[in-house]
Parts: structure tokens; sequence; C-alpha cells
């Protein structure tokens, strides 16, 4: 009614036709399984970015119109997961009661998970190496790119600096570990570590105190986390939706108003650092994980890969480890049978402390930007580069673009400017999405691991 006695006639009648549109889809796919519909969706968005570019649509229509729905379905999702990272936690580490065998899920978990991301940052610095993408930047796209994106990297240089202005010795990162007002940190994503902590504190107190005080509050969260897993459920529904919705106006929003050659040209620049990072990113989620299944579990890696599918897919749409977490908790036990002791406890600390792809991300992408400025990084520093790769994508938020802050951070400790940083902001919307899905799938597959390991 507004569009119409705004005058906007044009817009309320593509609308119209994509409110039928999604409902006829909706008839159409009821029986066809998720992951189906939401490549098919994924098909689609794409499709129509590539009409709209080409035909001149108005971008701000999609932007309007189409986005929202997209962001209303990441939201929802974001909204559930600290409350079921919360519950799963408490639920999953009391159903174990003896703390000998949750030191040893624990154990087995964080050894895994430690190896798992020095491993990454190691190869992310080795391929950036031997690829060499920062050599095959012209000064002039270099210069281009810094003129482009200066301002969005003096915006994560200074969140950095306030970062760096609050955190005065170099012991602060455990003081963060812990949060000094519980309520503050659940309403903060960005909070996700300290709600572990806080989570697996309650629960060891709670297996400590009589069973008769504990069986209220654990019986209180399973029922919050039964009633968020049917959230879940309920809210997948709309994931074609809202996949549709995310690709096409990302899309349309890398390209924005310039269409020209001019960009075409800057953005072929940056293949080479691109594929290096896939190529990162597939060594590790076809070459190393495997062998790691195959070493300790007696799965199939591609029967584990077709179940887990589904929250791969929508990892790589949404760019975001925290918004995945329901549907990966799902699939791992209904698809994969890990019992929820285990997955309830394993799943969330992954999705805090293990982020494969970010750790192979940042070594690529700090590599490549000292190639580019024509910074030496001699063996020792690469070494240095290792340790702190790994320890900054410990507790990066997972959200779109949580990595950035912590990537110029590495940036100013080994004496690179920040500013550097401009030079890989075009593609990476992009390679977000892709290293979502190592992050999420090595969860998983230490999650199997160590329920192969308890025999379960």
């Amino acid at each position: 009614m507004i569009l119409l006695l705004s005058g906007d006639v044009w817009s309320y009648s593509w609308l119209h036709c994509l409110i039928h549109a999604i409902t006829l889809s909706n008839l159409l796919m009821k029986k066809i399984e998720l992951h189906i519909q939401i490549l098919i969706a994924l098909a689609l968005g794409l499709c129509f970015a590539m009409a709209s570019i080409k035909l001149g649509w108005p971008s701000s229509w999609t932007i309007h119109y189409i986005k929202p729905l997209g962001t209303l379905f990441l939201n929802s999702l974001k909204m559930i997961a600290i409350p079921l990272v919360f519950g799963s936690l408490i639920v999953g580490i009391t159903s174990i009661e003896d703390t000998t065998k949750f030191s040893r899920i624990g154990g087995k978990a964080f050894l895994l998970y430690a190896f798992s991301i020095i491993f990454s940052s190691a190869l992310g610095l080795l391929v950036a190496n031997i690829m060499q993408p920062g050599r095959v930047i012209s000064q002039p796209t270099r210069d281009a790119l810094l003129q482009l994106y200066s301002s969005k990297a003096e915006q994560h240089t200074t969140l950095f600096q306030e970062y760096a202005t609050n955190n005065a010795g170099p012991l602060q990162f455990l003081i963060d570990l812990m949060p000094n007002n519980l309520f503050q940190a659940l309403s903060n994503n960005s909070k996700l570590l300290q709600i572990v902590i806080a989570a697996t504190l309650l629960s060891i107190a709670l297996i400590r105190i009589p069973a008769e005080k504990r069986k209220p509050v654990v019986q209180f969260f399973a029922g919050v986390n039964a009633a968020i897993i049917e959230l879940v459920r309920l809210i997948m529904r709309l994931a074609p939706i809202g996949v549709f919705a995310l690709v096409a106006s990302l899309l349309i929003e890398v390209a924005g108003n310039n269409q020209t050659n001019d960009v075409l040209e800057i953005l072929y620049a940056l293949i080479w650092y691109s594929a290096t990072v896939l190529l990162a990113l597939s060594i590790m989620t076809f070459g190393i994980y495997p062998i790691m299944m195959r070493l300790f579990t007696k799965q199939s890696y591609i029967h584990f890969l077709q179940q887990i599918r589904p929250a791969q897919l929508l990892a790589f749409t949404t760019s975001s480890t925290s918004a995945a977490l329901p549907v990966t908790m799902d699939c791992v036990e209904k698809r994969l049978g890990v019992p929820e002791e285990i997955s309830r406890f394993v799943l969330p600390l992954g999705a805090t402390i293990n982020m494969d792809g970010t750790a192979i991300y940042q070594g690529v992408a700090i590599t490549f930007i000292a190639q580019a400025l024509g910074v030496d990084l001699p063996l020792s520093t690469q070494l240095m580069l290792v340790a702190n790769v790994a320890l900054s994508s410990i507790g990066v938020a997972g959200v779109p673009g949580g990595a950035m802050v912590a990537t110029t951070m590495i940036l100013h400790s080994i004496g690179i400017p920040g500013a550097g940083l401009a030079l890989i902001l075009a593609p990476d919307r992009i390679l977000d999405m892709c290293r979502t899905v190592t992050n999420i799938t090595g969860d998983a597959v230490v999650t199997v691991i160590v329920a192969s390991t308890e025999k379960k």
C-alpha cells in the first residue's frame, strides 16, 4: 500500500511477482531435499544477478526489495546461535557426568583442533610462497586497488587501533576469555568464545552438585535446546529464499555501479591471489581432512561430505560459522549418528577456536600483501607468523568479515602498513564464503573423529 501511495508501481508489481514466484517454488520443491533446494537457489540467484547486470536493471531495487529477505534469514540464524551454543554445551556436558570422560573428550578435541589450526596456518604460508600471488600485481593495479579500497582499509585499521588501545598487556587475551557480564556476552555474537567458557564452567559446577538440585536446571536447558532445534527446522524452510536473496544481492553489490572493463581488469589482477587461497582451502578440505578421517575412523569421507552438504551450502551462502552451527549440529547428529553428548560440546568449541579456513586465508593474504608491497618475509618471520595466525584465528567472530581485524593486527605486528589491506578487499566477500565452508567442515571432521575414538 505504501509503495502504491508513493507511486512506485513498478517496484510493487515486481515484488508482487516475486512473492508469487516464491510461493510457487515452495509448492514445487516440497519433495526436493534441502541441499538440492539450496543449490537451485544458488543457481537462480546467480542467473538473476547476471541478468540484472547485463540488462541494466536498477541495483537499488535488488538492494531494497530482495536483499532484506536474505538479511532476515541470516539474522534468524544468528538469533538462535548463542542460545543454541549455551544450551547445547550445558546439556551435552552434564549428560557426560563422569568428569574423567569429559576431560578425555575435551582433551581429544583440543589436541585435534590445535593440530588442525597450526597445520592450516603453515599450509597457507607454504602455498602462498609457492604460488607467489603478490608478484603478478602491477604497480598501476596496486595503486588503483589502494585508491578504491583505502577507506575500507582505514575502517579495519581504526577497529584494530581501538582494540589495541583497550588491550594493554600481552596476557590481555586471557582476560578476554572470561566475560565480566554474562548477559552482555550473551547479547553479542562476537563473544562466542566467552559463552563457551561460561557454559563449560556452569556445566562443571552442575555436575558437582547433588542430582536433585541439578536435574531441574538441566531439564530447563534441555527444553530450551529442543525448542531451538525445532526453530532451526522452521527457519531452514526459508533457506532457499534466503540463499537466493543473499547470492543475488552479493553479486550485484560486488559489481556496483562500475560495471566497466576497468573493474574487470582490477578483479582479473586478483584472480591469482584468489586461486592461491582456493587451492590452499581445497588441499585442506579434500586432502588433509580425508587423511585424518582415514587414520582415526572407518567413515568414508565421500559419505561424510554427502551428509554435511546442507551445512556446507549454508556456510557458503551466509559466510558465518555461527549461522551455520545449528545446521552443522543437525547434520552431524541426525545424518552421521554422533551422540549429542559429544557433538554439543565439540562443535560449539570448534566454532570458536577452530578456524582452519580463516587461518589459511590469513597466511595467504599476509604473504600476498607483503609480496605486493615489496616487503621481504624471512623464514624466522614466517615461523612467527604461523604462531600469530594460529592464535589470532582462535575466537575470531564467526560472522562475515570477522577475520579482517585479526589480519590487520598481524600486519601491524610485522611492520606492514594497514593500508595494504585494501589489496585484498575486492574478492574478500567471495573468499569469506569459501573459507567458512572449510571452517565448519573441520569442526565436523574433529567431532566425528572424537566420537569414533570414543566408540560412539
